[in-house]
């Protein structure tokens, strides 16, 4: 896996990936927006003008919203009407997002702008990029999105940024948002017809978590791949398993690509065994590896569908359209889409953590492993790695549920005009939530796989050379835990690792080769 390089990314409302959004969003890569993108955001801008002037009645333009749909508004109130939408919707509650997070909610929310069917001013969409670009950051409480009728509570607190008001980060300072744009040389801006309303429709929150979660979990596949070899070979696992022929015979392209990882990551170790020499098969976790983790990968692979036309989506209502001249209301701004696939992710994310935390109970487990019971150097006096065990069934409890599907709750709002919603952002939030638990359950078996190896016939010289990699860059960080010794951090620090950091796979990789 190639490291991702900071150069500028453009924004033109069709082409926006998953690599270019975590290089915007984790390694502050700098935005602009595509000329031919400005030319339609002006010509879109145009007809709404032009609607203004001729008195049409154009939902968000010269209505209400909502219930409200059938209130009329003068032309003279339209940039008041905007002013109003983002004070009165936001209303968000909980912890604020990570500035990562608001990074790829600002730059996803400028690229369906750039799309030109929302009616923005291209000053404003310019603006929006200008924040990004100079760090200051809006505060954007987590929790009140439905995922329908767009993200529009934490949507709000996003746009109120624009006008001066709610609060934003900057230079690493929380502060009043008037006070941030004051001190980058800015003055608000003053929102024209449409604008408020282009600003906060669409499913930008649930789309930058589900994103960046995606990035993490497609990270935390590798991982899994790797830290299940290194434990493979602890339990003296049999490598018929892993033959071609097997997959082949049952030909999902990723379970026959786990399976080819399994076979590399473990090729010239001197621990794994043939059919037949200790045991005919082994346990589940081990045998069936390709494939639990090769169908958490064909979920990956739906879900990076589903955000990518998601991400490169008009998203608002209603949704202006220059070649006729029509502005349309519909539903574009329902998340189902998104919700589906991420609550799926938290599904396949679970099972891996299910998986990993079975193969640690090998480990510590005397009866199963052939070793010292908890890997104890001092069985009796020190309880060596008996409560990692412990932590891991607790995370993967606590993922079975966060696991439960928020898309198929739904409660009505807005005086049952909006009567079905997706709750796809509570389902994003959650598959993030999952993936951070995961990462940490097979952080735990990495830490006990690595104690196992000194305990194994051979230690690490029987290692394959591509898991013996493996740890020793775990051993970098986390040393033997010959004593008793709290290893809360240590958990921590090679979770982080596992899912925000490439240089131990890149590692493995110069041995093994490029995994799938």
């Amino acid at each position: 896996m190639r490291r991702s390089r900071k150069q500028t990314v453009v924004v033109d409302g069709e082409t926006l990936s998953l690599e270019a959004v975590s290089r915007v969003a984790l390694q502050g890569a700098t935005v602009e927006v595509s000329e031919a993108a400005l030319q339609r955001v002006i010509a879109c801008r145009q007809l709404v003008d032009d609607l203004v002037s001729a008195g049409e009645v154009v939902y968000g333009v010269t209505t209400g919203f909502g219930k409200f749909s059938d209130v009329r508004i003068p032309p003279e109130e339209a940039a008041q009407l905007q002013v109003n939408l983002l004070r009165s919707h936001a209303c968000a509650v909980g912890e604020p997002l990570p500035v990562p997070e608001v990074r790829a909610v600002m730059l996803l929310r400028a690229n369906t702008l750039a799309k030109g069917r929302s009616g923005i001013h291209p000053e404003t969409l310019q603006r929006l990029v200008a924040l990004l670009n100079l760090g200051i950051h809006p505060v954007v409480p987590q929790q009140g999105s439905l995922g329908a009728s767009g993200d529009l509570a934490p949507l709000a607190h996003l746009a109120l940024i624009l006008i001066g008001e709610g609060e934003a980060w900057y230079r690493g300072r929380r502060m009043p948002a008037d006070q941030a744009l004051a001190r980058a040389g800015l003055a608000p801006l003053v929102l024209r017809a449409k604008e408020g309303l282009a600003l906060i429709n669409g499913t930008q929150i649930m789309s930058a978590i589900g994103a960046l979660t995606l990035v993490k979990a497609k990270r935390l596949m590798k991982a899994a791949d790797m830290i299940a070899a290194l434990s493979f070979q602890c339990l003296r696992g049999v490598t018929d398993a892993f033959a071609d022929e097997v997959h082949a015979a049952r030909p999902f392209p990723e379970q026959v690509g786990v399976a080819a990882n399994l076979r590399r990551l473990v090729d010239g170790s001197r621990l794994t065994t043939r059919q037949g020499e200790m045991r005919v098969q082994d346990a589940y976790s081990l045998r069936c590896l390709p494939q639990v983790h090769g169908a958490a990968r064909q979920v990956t692979g739906y879900a990076e569908e589903k955000l990518r036309i998601e991400m490169n989506a008009a998203t608002d209502n209603p949704l202006l359209f220059v070649e006729s001249g029509r502005v349309i209301s519909g539903g574009n701004f329902h998340g189902q889409p998104l919700a589906f696939a991420m609550d799926f992710v938290k599904i396949a994310l679970s099972a891996l953590a299910s998986m990993s935390e079975r193969r640690t109970e090998r480990l510590v487990n005397p009866a199963l492993s052939g070793m010292p019971a908890f890997l104890s150097h001092r069985p009796g006096l020190g309880s060596g790695l008996m409560i990692p065990q412990y932590v891991a069934a607790s995370l993967v409890s606590e993922n079975k549920v966060l696991a439960h599907p928020s898309s198929v709750d739904s409660i009505p709002t807005s005086a049952n005009q909006e009567d079905h919603v997706s709750m796809g952002t509570t389902a994003a939030r959650h598959a993030l939530q999952v993936v951070e638990n995961t990462a940490k359950v097979l952080a735990i078996e990495l830490i006990c796989a690595a104690e196992a190896v000194g305990f194994s016939v051979t230690g690490k010289e029987g290692l394959s050379p591509a898991t013996r990699v493996l740890f020793e860059a775990l051993r970098a960080q986390v040393p033997s835990v010959s004593e008793d010794r709290s290893l809360s951090r240590d958990i921590t620090e090679t979770s982080d690792r596992l899912i925000g950091d490439d240089s131990w796979l890149e590692a493995v990789e110069q041995v093994a080769g490029e995994l799938f």
